[in-house]
């Protein structure tokens, strides 16, 4: 499939801010299951942009504007092709006990994977649900999607009940959230139970024009998804906000241990207390001749206030 993505991210400040620096992870990856065929940053006002590879192979873009401006646009567009995923079925038959045993023998690479962090943290909380899922001798890959599954019944999306901020026991108790939270629980009681996992940033379609499937929950702006590793090498994605492995319909921006590796866009400046947040995110597929075939469009705005000179800013969170 070919879809051509935009994500648009523009703030308007009170009064106008006297400079501002901002780090950007919206370059889609080149993949096994994905290309990226073009790509343009716009960025009003206009600066210059400088690039690297961030520990965790994600594309990063930043910027300063160093002079007054009363508003700052960030317009990330790109073609990306996706292809299906690979057959895993040979790597997700293995036990859980010898996938335990392989994937440790290769620590020194997967190490960041199986740690805790304050977004994902690992024991007792989730050590039920582990023993729950993850039976030594039953097939990895019956374990995952039956997680998969559990998230999707038992957890209810509901923008607004949380933030970034929010500690995944206040989640686990009020039963809902967004997909970064549901990608956060899914990543702790994967690494509780001693497998390597990590969080993937990107988008999704929201309809599939070819077919009356249900659309997909998450398409307002950056979506989440985890993605745990196979005997083999491979990683396999899982959806738990929609019930289903990673396909076609996902692509790919960043990845890494958690949220806060891979934040669409974050950064700082200087000037009035207040900012209003918009986020526009479209992901249009192209048809044989060209054409869009499908196409959605979202936008999610936020009012944010926060003390003291130099502000910190961060892209919406859906």
């Amino acid at each position: 499939m070919r879809f051509r993505v935009t994500h648009r991210t523009e703030y308007a400040y009170r009064a106008p801010a006297s400079e501002c620096f901002a780090e950007l992870r919206v370059w889609p990856r080149d993949t096994e299951t994905q290309k990226v065929l073009n790509r343009q940053l716009t960025i009003e006002p206009r600066v210059p942009v400088d690039n690297y590879v961030d520990y965790f192979g994600n594309h990063v873009e930043f910027f300063a504007v160093p002079f007054r401006h009363q508003r700052l646009a960030v317009e990330a567009a790109a073609e990306v092709e996706t292809f299906p995923p690979p057959d895993l079925s040979e790597p997700l038959g293995v036990n859980v006990a010898e996938t335990r045993q392989i994937v440790h023998s290769q620590m020194y690479r997967l190490f960041d994977f199986l740690q805790p962090s304050d977004t994902v943290p690992l024991g007792e909380l989730l050590r039920p649900l582990k023993q729950r899922f993850f039976d030594p001798g039953a097939p990895l890959g019956e374990s995952l999607l039956a997680l998969n599954n559990y998230i999707y019944r038992e957890f209810t999306y509901q923008s607004g009940v949380t933030d970034i901020s929010t500690p995944l026991e206040k989640v686990i108790k009020q039963r809902s959230g967004v997909c970064q939270d549901f990608a956060h629980l899914m990543l702790a009681i994967v690494r509780t139970a001693g497998l390597p996992a990590r969080y993937v940033s990107g988008y999704i379609e929201h309809y599939d024009p070819e077919k009356t499937d249900p659309a997909l929950v998450g398409a307002a702006a950056s979506h989440a998804w985890v993605e745990v590793f196979l005997p083999g090498g491979e990683w396999y994605g899982l959806d738990p906000t929609n019930n289903q492995a990673a396909g076609e319909r996902h692509v790919v921006t960043a990845v890494g241990r958690d949220y806060h590796d891979v934040a669409p866009m974050r950064g700082t400046y200087k000037g009035a207390h207040d900012q209003r947040l918009q986020v526009i995110v479209s992901l249009r597929r192209h048809g044989l001749n060209g054409t869009d075939e499908n196409s959605a469009n979202h936008a999610t705005q936020t009012q944010a206030a926060i003390g003291g000179q130099t502000q910190r800013q961060e892209g919406a969170r859906q």
